[in-house]
């Protein structure tokens, strides 16, 4: 239902008449009044410009066509009359009881008025606010965000949600910049409605347009967010998280909110927010903001670190959250990474990942700590089990950096024996059989790890009938296959088993480690003359 602002079309000729006639009895009240000269003189130079703002307004081709034109009159005619009541209590002496302060103020107010009365023709003129027609467009409802006083706007706003809420295209198609300007402005209105309703707009303007989002960012509207999610009624301080949210997604933005003090009241809403979207909402926040490298240090300054561990063992949203900007934060600093070690961050993202399909942010956690935990510890605190379930239920990706792990924490022979034990080489070998080149990769570089230099590891990975076929195939000698150099090693440290060697033989491993020796790639040389070698003996024996 959209609000009446409609208007009779005779009625403002009358309207202007009457405003017109008004002016020099108010400029003239004015000039005869003796105390505040200083006051009263400014008074008097803003009502001397009323007739020339009038006369621009009166000779507009939509003015007896739009309603705003009425209202303007009518708001400048009440200001009018309130200078010559003014200057006729102060003529009088009726205002002396009042007080010096009083009077000061009351002047002072005048002023204001007559400041907005100004603007606002200025701006009905100027910036094409006025349109020919009677009933309220959605132009003319956004013109109102900018001229008036805060019951007129609120009307306007009010009536702008409803319309938003069934066509919001069309609201979208005709803002303009001077529009988002008035929006920011009426987010420190002093009316709490009037700020859960403006934010409420702008929340889905984030969503909605990207000219928006910057423009919202131009016009400074990051502040007053913050201010409400510090602040704010529950309405207010989720929509401006949600807000914060999705701006935050570009870097110059996420900047900006950090610049503005916004760290802290979203680990505030994080911890204590109540509701779990909305604490889940700004964990999101934080989230994007770790992803710009050069903010990492400053939200571990402001005990983002500290929150995101404890975030692990929260809502099933925010530990999501918590696990990506954790990754983010653990990727290249190794102070960051001993600070989430210090937190117990290690065994938070280890409960993390029993989950029943566990994801790549809380497995790369891990990759980005274990060189700095001691192997023992790590054996203690569950990693093997945990990596054996990522490799059997996780995603592709999950498992690609759980096979990563492996080759970083195998470097002795008990952790190559207890990964054995376990049951991860099935799943790595399974691996092989990847659709992308780097899950083949790590595959066949964790299976060396496990393999090289460990018997029972060996003897374990040739019982798999799809062990050697797979690291066969790997062996192609394109430049694209960087799992090449792994599957000869896997396969050199089983070239002397006799059964091994005939089906790399019989699944074209000579041909493929002849080029690979022309390309010069390390371990193919070698290779090759062991596979010769059996080769020849199996022709003479069969001789």
């Amino acid at each position: 239902m959209v609000a009446d602002f409609t208007h009779n079309d005779g009625q403002i000729e009358e309207y202007l008449s009457s405003t017109q006639e008004l002016v020099p009895t108010a400029i003239q009240k004015a000039k005869l009044v003796k105390g505040f000269p200083g006051r009263w003189k400014m008074i008097i130079s803003k009502l001397e410009q009323i007739p020339s703002r009038l006369s621009d307004l009166s000779s507009h081709p939509c003015f007896s066509k739009n309603s705003l034109c009425k209202e303007q009159l009518q708001s400048i005619s009440k200001t009018l009359k309130e200078t010559i009541s003014l200057a006729d209590e102060t003529i009088t002496g009726g205002l002396e009881a009042a007080g010096k302060l009083r009077i000061q103020s009351d002047l002072d107010a005048l002023i204001g008025k007559l400041d907005l009365n100004l603007r606002d023709c200025g701006l009905l003129i100027k910036t094409g606010m006025l349109v020919d027609s009677v009933s309220p467009t959605v132009s003319e409802l956004l013109a109102r965000l900018q001229i008036g006083h805060l019951e007129s706007k609120q009307k306007a706003l009010d009536t702008l949600v409803e319309i938003m809420n069934e066509d919001e295209i069309t609201v979208i198609s005709v803002l303009g910049r001077s529009n988002i300007a008035a929006l920011v402005q009426l987010l420190t209105a002093t009316s709490n409605r009037m700020r859960e309703t403006t934010v409420s707009v702008i929340c889905s303007l984030t969503e909605s347009s990207e000219n928006c989002e910057s423009w919202l960012v131009s016009e400074g509207v990051l502040p007053p967010l913050i201010r409400l999610v510090e602040s704010g009624s529950s309405v207010g301080k989720e929509k401006a998280v949600m807000s914060l949210q999705r701006l935050s997604l570009t870097a110059e933005t996420a900047r900006s909110i950090v610049g503005h003090g916004g760290v802290q009241p979203l680990i505030e809403i994080s911890e204590n927010g109540g509701d779990s979207v909305v604490r889940s909402l700004a964990a999101c926040t934080l989230r994007n903001i770790s992803n710009v490298p050069d903010l990492r240090q400053p939200l571990a300054d402001e005990g983002v670190v500290r929150l995101m561990v404890s975030l692990l063992n929260g809502d099933m949203g925010s530990k999501e959250y918590a696990a990506e900007c954790l990754q983010n934060l653990t990727s290249t600093n190794d102070d960051l990474r001993q600070a989430v070690i210090s937190a117990g961050g290690v065994l938070g993202i280890l409960a993390f990942l029993d989950r029943p399909t566990p994801k790549e942010p809380a497995v790369g956690v891990l990759r980005n700590l274990v060189d700095l935990v001691a192997t023992e510890n790590l054996i203690t605190l569950g990693l093997i089990p945990r990596l054996v379930h990522v490799l059997r239920t996780g995603s592709s990706c999950a498992r690609q950096v759980a096979a990563s792990i492996i080759c970083r924490v195998c470097g002795s022979i008990e952790m190559k024996k207890l990964m054995g034990e376990a049951g991860c080489i099935p799943l790595l070998i399974n691996m092989l059989e990847a659709k992308t080149n780097n899950a083949r990769e790590v595959a066949a570089q964790a299976i060396s790890s496990l393999v090289v230099g460990h018997l029972e590891n060996r003897r374990e990975f040739k019982k798999d009938a799809k062990s050697v076929p797979s690291l066969v195939q790997l062996l192609e000698p394109s430049e694209q296959n960087t799992a090449k150099k792994y599957a000869i090693l896997c396969l050199f440290s089983i070239s002397n088993s006799k059964r091994c060697k005939k089906v790399m033989i019989s699944y074209g491993a000579i041909g493929y480690l002849k080029k690979l020796n022309e390309m010069g790639v390390p371990g193919a040389k070698k290779l090759l003359e062991r596979l010769d070698r059996g080769k020849f003996k199996s022709l003479f024996s069969r001789k």
